[in-house]
C-alpha cells in the first residue's frame, strides 16, 4: 500500500547570506530581508523531502509538502516539487506571519487535520533561522504521535516505521507505528538536485493556498507564548595576537606565559 507522506517545510533567509548584508531591524526586531539574496527552504527540511522521496522510490509513496508563513517565494517554495513532490499547499496571510514555534507547531498541526489522509510527518530536525528544533515535537504533542528525532535513515514496514537516529557514537534502530513524526537530518545524504523534466513539471502545478479562515483557526492560539525581549548582532571585540621567540621553544614559552597572564592557564 503506497504510503502518504506529509513534509512539513519553511522558508527562511539563505544561511549562506554575507555577514555585511545581515541586518537587523530595531523597531520590528526581525531580520531585515537581504537585498538581492533570495531566500530558501531550510536545508534540513529539504533533507525531509529526500527521504520522502527515498520512500516514494521503494514502495511507492505520495507526497505533500505543507509551509506556512507569508511573502512565499514561488521559485523557492516549488523546489520541494521539481524535485518530486506532488502537491504543495500553503497557508498563507497576515495572521500567520511571524508566529513563533507554539503557533507554528498548532497551524501546521490544524494543517494536517484538514489534510486528513497521512501515515507519516517528516520535518526538518531544526530550522536554519532559530534552530529552535521545537516544531517538530509540538506538532506531534499535539496530534497525539510518536516522534523520532534526529533520524538518519527512514524505512517503512507494514504498518509501522523504522528509523536510525544519529548519536554521537553511532546510531540506533527505533522502530514506531504509524502515524508518526519523524525529523529528518543531514546524516541522511545530500537532497537530489531537481532535473529539468521536474522543474517543468513543477512550473506547471499551482499551490493550494489557505488561510487562516479556511482552517478556522482559533486566532488566540496565535499569539506569542514567549515575549521576544532584544535581538542584535554581537559585538565582537576581539583581538589576535601574535607571540613571536628567538626559536619555537622560546616563542612556546612565552605563549605559555602570556595565556597564564589571562588566567587562560
Amino acid at each position: 500500500m503506497a504510503l502518504n507522506v506529509i513534509v512539513c517545510a519553511k522558508q527562511v533567509m539563505d544561511p549562506e547570506t554575507p555577514i555585511s548584508a545581515f541586518k537587523i531591524d530595531p523597531d520590528t526586531m526581525r531580520v531585515a530581508p537581504a537585498a538581492g539574496v533570495p531566500p530558501v527552504v531550510n536545508g534540513f527540511d529539504e533533507n525531509a523531502v529526500e527521504a520522502a522521496l527515498r520512500l516514494k522510490d521503494e514502495s511507492g509513496a505520495t507526497i505533500t509538502v505543507i509551509s506556512v508563513g507569508n511573502g512565499f517565494v514561488m521559485d523557492v517554495m516549488k523546489k520541494p516539487l521539481s524535485m518530486g513532490a506532488d502537491r504543495l499547499v500553503l497557508v498563507e496571510g497576515d495572521q500567520v506571519a511571524d508566529l513563533d514555534s507554539a503557533a507554528t507547531a498548532y497551524v501546521l498541526s490544524e494543517t494536517i487535520k484538514k489534510i486528513e489522509d497521512y501515515d507519516l510527518i517528516l520535518c526538518g530536525r531544526q530550522a536554519s533561522d532559530w534552530d529552535n528544533s521545537q516544531v517538530p515535537l509540538g506538532i506531534a504533542e499535539i496530534l497525539g504521535l510518536p516522534c523520532l528525532t534526529v533520524v538518519q535513515k527512514v524505512k517503512a514496514h507494514g504498518d509501522g516505521v523504522v528509523v536510525h537516529r544519529s548519536l554521537d557514537d553511532g546510531y540506533e534502530v527505533v522502530e514506531a507505528g504509524m502515524p508518526a513524526v519523524v525529523t529528518v537530518s543531514n546524516e541522511l545524504g545530500e537532497p537530489r538536485y531537481p532535473n529539468l523534466r521536474g522543474i517543468m513539471a513543477a512550473s506547471r502545478k499551482a499551490p493550494t493556498v489557505w488561510t487562516a479562515e479556511d482552517l478556522n483557526l482559533d486566532i488566540g492560539r496565535l499569539a506569542p507564548s514567549l515575549e521576544l525581549i532584544d535581538l542584535f548582532i554581537p559585538v565582537s571585540d576581539r583581538r589576535c595576537e601574535f607571540v613571536q621567540g628567538e626559536d619555537d621553544a622560546d616563542a612556546g614559552r612565552k605563549l605559555a606565559l602570556r595565556l597564564r597572564e589571562e588566567k587562560l592557564l
